[in-house]
């Protein structure tokens, strides 16, 4: 089976979006149409903030995987996010998933990245795995936090 990833544009909008409302229903992450369409493109427009890969083997397109890029002076410079990462069901258990993430150090490393992150579900056994077989380890000591920044509140 032949794997590409592609480094998707402005002009991939279109193709990536339904991609990406298929990944937040999986994850049940609530999100909309218009936000999706509006953080997707931002991404696509700008460089600094990171990139989208499309996924394709034998040339369909199966998924897609996001760097959201930032800076870390414990990792002496910029680090990225894994934002997302999907496979389309019958994509998975095939191989790709362990090309992408090893394809996507090496876009990572292109761009100064010292360091990648994920956040993974903890339910998702199947995903720890390949990310554990990938050289992703969870980090006791520390546990990831959000705050939703909202209208300045």
């Amino acid at each position: 089976m032949s794997i590409d990833l592609t480094l998707a544009r402005l002009p991939d909008l279109e193709l990536l979006l339904p991609l990406v409302r298929a990944y937040h229903e999986f994850e049940e992450i609530a999100s909309n149409a218009a936000g999706r369409e509006s953080a997707v493109g931002r991404l696509l427009a700008d460089p600094d903030l990171g990139a989208i890969w499309t996924i394709r083997a034998d040339g369909v397109v199966c998924g897609y995987i996001a760097l959201c890029r930032g800076f870390s002076i414990e990792f002496d410079g910029f680090d990225a996010f894994v934002d997302e990462f999907y496979l389309l069901p019958d994509f998975r258990g095939r191989g790709i998933g362990r090309f992408v993430l090893e394809e996507i150090k090496t876009h990572a490393r292109r761009l100064d990245i010292n360091a990648l992150h994920l956040e993974v579900a903890r339910g998702n056994e199947r995903a720890r795995r390949l990310y554990a077989a990938a050289g992703f380890e969870t980090r006791d000591k520390y546990l990831l936090m959000s705050a939703t920044l909202d209208d300045g509140q």
